[in-house]
């Protein structure tokens, strides 16, 4: 082989092996922040990593939110068209749209004790407004 052929094989290699190092380090550096998506059904059935940081949707049950008589601290429902339910703390300030019924989505740690310890809390913006994780869970009359 001549030493030209060989010194473009030798950068092609290289150039490879670059990239594909770069690409395995981007995705085991992003693992830790990736946040995956949950529905209650999924989080009552146990397939919810513990301690690890997702995201959960659903309705707030009505008659759950319970507001901790010291503090900012709150609980509640979630729950589906299912009737999965699982229980929801907060510590903070609600969002204003914030409502029982209404679709919430909350970001967090699923505890041992099946409690989702939640970070944030977002609410729906506008009544028609429906997360697209949570479509198939809610029959819409359009107009």
């Amino acid at each position: 082989m001549k030493s030209h052929r060989r010194r473009k094989l030798t950068i092609i290699i290289f150039l490879f092996v670059g990239s594909l190092a770069t690409v395995l380090i981007s995705i085991f550096a992003l693992q830790n922040y990736i946040n995956h998506f949950y529905l209650p059904d999924e989080i009552v059935s146990g397939e919810v990593p513990l301690e690890r940081k997702i995201r959960a949707g659903g309705f707030v049950k009505p008659g759950s939110v319970v507001h901790e008589s010291a503090g900012l601290g709150v609980q509640f429902d979630i729950t589906d068209l299912n009737d999965a339910t699982f229980r929801v703390h907060y510590e903070g300030i609600l969002p204003s749209l914030f409502r029982e019924g209404q679709g919430a989505i909350v970001a967090g740690r699923l505890n041992k004790n099946g409690i989702f310890a939640a970070s944030h809390v977002f609410a729906k913006h506008d009544e028609n407004y429906v997360p697209p994780e949570l479509k198939g869970m809610v029959e819409h009359d359009d107009p």
